[in-house]
């Protein structure tokens, strides 16, 4: 079967190749999954080109954590599915439900060393790490939720308390975690700040369901817009993906009782000012998100068929322009996910 595969020791988007490798055969508990679509994260970006947090990948990785597709085959133990299901991975392949274990192998995200991902024709995978993908949905939009919907969901449903209608949330860009943190917000009834150097693509987000939208190049101290569109009471929910270079605004945005959910690294893993006193006089709360597990998935992907969402795909590549996709990423010109079909 055809994979890609990222070289071990790879810093640049030339170490992601096109390979060969026999077609897996499943295991008693799991599906052999004819992958037909996989959608890109800023963590493949990361791995890619070398600067991904964590140990190095010990051999060739076939990348993506992000992918859906048809049971062909099932082990003989396997009760959850049977051939001509469609379904769709989760990040944490072991992490069902509850809070997230104790750090090691058992616990490692497809895509990322030591696991394999889905970037393949054929995958072979445990019937725990799969959700049945609503027909509400074609397998390109499923390909884009394991990572960044349910890392939304989490962000703003589970962690802390879900948000509520009237409440505001603060989203920053528009990427996928954050485009999904609007849809999922407006779906709550909560009002939608998002902030983007881009008027175009805010523009676009408002079309999608933002309320307010701050420009951060004509306000590059956009924690005082923030603060004056919400009578200076602050928001009650920031999704951050920006990291050290964002945090601290975001915790000056963040209203009393709110929450701010830490996602991100795009602004880099320089030192940045982030301080936590911001949080405290206003008995606000950090959380760490770390994607999240199957029972929220499946929570969120009740919510998508109730309220009849659609995930953003920007644009979908095919098998052959993979590197091609990794590019457009790169490019940051995207609004949404990026989507590769198989």
């Amino acid at each position: 079967m055809q994979v890609y595969e990222v070289e071990k020791g790879s810093n640049t988007l030339e170490g992601l190749k096109r390979a060969s490798r026999p077609e897996p055969e499943p295991g008693p508990d799991q599906v052999l999954v004819r992958m037909r679509a996989a959608s890109l994260n800023y963590r493949d970006l990361a791995l890619v080109k070398g600067f991904y947090p964590g140990p190095p990948a010990a051999k060739n990785l076939i990348p993506l954590s992000d992918g859906a597709g048809e049971v062909v085959a099932a082990g003989a133990r396997v009760t959850r599915f049977k051939p001509g299901d469609r379904v769709v991975a989760t990040f944490i392949q072991t992490w069902i439900d509850g809070p997230p274990s104790a750090p090691g192998p058992h616990r490692s995200a497809l895509g990322g060393p030591p696991t394999d991902g889905v970037l393949a024709e054929y995958v072979a995978l445990h019937e725990d790490g799969l959700v049945r993908v609503p027909d509400t949905l074609s397998y390109e939009e499923a390909s884009t939720l394991p990572c960044a919907g349910v890392t939304a969901w989490n962000a703003l449903m589970v962690a802390g308390g879900p948000i509520k209608p009237g409440q505001s949330v603060l989203t920053m860009g528009t990427g996928g975690v954050s485009m999904f943190a609007v849809q999922f917000a407006r779906a709550a009834g909560a009002r939608v700040i998002t902030t983007s150097s881009s008027d175009e693509k805010l523009a676009r987000a408002a079309r999608h369901g933002s309320s307010d939208m701050i420009n951060y190049k004509r306000h590059p101290d956009w924690e005082r817009e923030v603060l004056r569109l919400t009578g200076g009471l602050g928001v009650d929910a920031v999704v951050e993906v920006g990291g050290n270079g964002t945090l601290a605004r975001s915790m000056m945005s963040v209203g009393y009782g709110g929450k701010v959910s830490l996602i991100g690294v795009l602004t880099g893993h320089q030192p940045g000012d982030t301080a936590p006193h911001a949080l405290m006089f206003k008995g606000a709360a950090l959380h760490g998100i770390g994607v999240g597990n199957r029972r929220m998935f499946e929570d969120m992907l009740e919510a998508i068929v109730a309220n009849g969402i659609k995930p953003i795909v920007d644009r979908t590549f095919g098998f052959d322009d993979a590197r091609a996709a990794y590019a457009y990423l790169e490019s940051a010109q995207h609004f949404g996910k990026i989507v590769i079909a198989l």
